[in-house]
């Protein structure tokens, strides 16, 4: 069916009451973005964060009359000033399609590729992850991820146990096994990641050798390469377990995490740890150490 989009710009401490207010007036949807396109990274846990200027758009059925819409918004006292606002009309689509036409199969180094399920395989004899678009477990398609797949894909992982901490997708314990790994091991807070991990395991035919754990069922356990794609306050709260993990002499790869942060999550671990150059992509940073004998 056509939609039509209301977006109202409001001040920020106003953004979540004029949200309220169209879904109050019939909105299907209600989504926040800053009107001058400036990205929020990791926010507080728990915290919604909102922009100087906020653009409010409100998502209804095309017939629907705008006009008291309008009228009951400009009654409300958070607009002392003239009411700015656009609309827009959304053509019917079929919106699946259009999503699926907007992955493709990405190369990650010289061998390693993730390629969706409805897509060709551009190089059958490389290493192919076969990854659906998700849930935001991990695809690839952040430099976070990509940052990891680039850093494995050069790297001697064969005959190696390996540990991703925060697995997600599983996407990083899959590609190490395909490319030689021994076995992983996934552990993750969320159960809809583990699901995810196993489904995706056997899709690409490693299930075998993959186990996930919730944290409180992990087993204590030492592996050659520790991977924590996670986020930087994560990282530094739990060094003492993550470092648990990795086997004297080990490596471990950390990920999620922006320059300016870069000092803080080293110090948690530079006891134990040596640091190589930091690997850099788009803002974001991965991290590669070996742990000291």
């Amino acid at each position: 069916m056509p939609w039509i989009q209301l977006t109202v710009s409001a001040p920020e401490k106003h953004a979540p009451l004029v949200g309220d207010m169209l879904q109050g007036n019939g909105a299907m949807a209600v989504t926040y973005r800053d009107a001058q396109d400036n990205p929020i990274f990791e926010p507080p846990l728990g915290e919604l964060i909102y922009w100087q200027e906020t653009l409010v758009t409100g998502l209804f059925p095309a017939e629907t009359d705008l006009k008291p819409i309008l009228a009951n918004l400009r009654k409300s006292s958070y607009f002392k000033d003239e009411l700015q606002y656009k609309t827009d009309a959304l053509e019917d689509k079929d919106w699946e399609r259009e999503w699926m036409d907007n992955f493709h199969p990405i190369r990650f180094g010289q061998r390693l590729w993730v390629c969706p399920s409805w897509r060709d395989i551009p190089e059958p004899d490389a290493v192919n992850i076969m990854l659906d678009p998700g849930m935001a477990f991990g695809t690839g398609t952040h430099p976070t991820t990509a940052l990891c797949l680039e850093w494995l894909d050069s790297a001697e992982v064969a005959g190696k146990t390996v540990v991703d901490f925060g697995c997600g997708s599983g996407i990083l314990a899959i590609a190490a096994l395909l490319l030689g790994a021994k076995q992983a091991i996934g552990t993750d807070i969320d159960q809809q990641a583990l699901i995810a991990s196993t489904a995706n395991a056997e899709r690409n035919g490693v299930a075998e050798r993959l186990a996930v754990y919730l944290p409180s069922q992990q087993p204590e356990l030492q592996a050659e390469l520790v991977m924590a794609n996670i986020l930087a306050g994560p990282l530094q709260e739990l060094a003492p377990v993550i470092s648990a993990f990795v086997a004297p002499g080990g490596e471990l790869i950390m990920s999620g995490i922006l320059e300016r942060q870069v000092p803080a999550v080293q110090a948690a671990y530079n006891k134990e740890f040596d640091f190589s150059p930091v690997r850099v992509s788009e803002g974001w940073v991965m991290l590669h150490a070996k742990r000291k004998h």
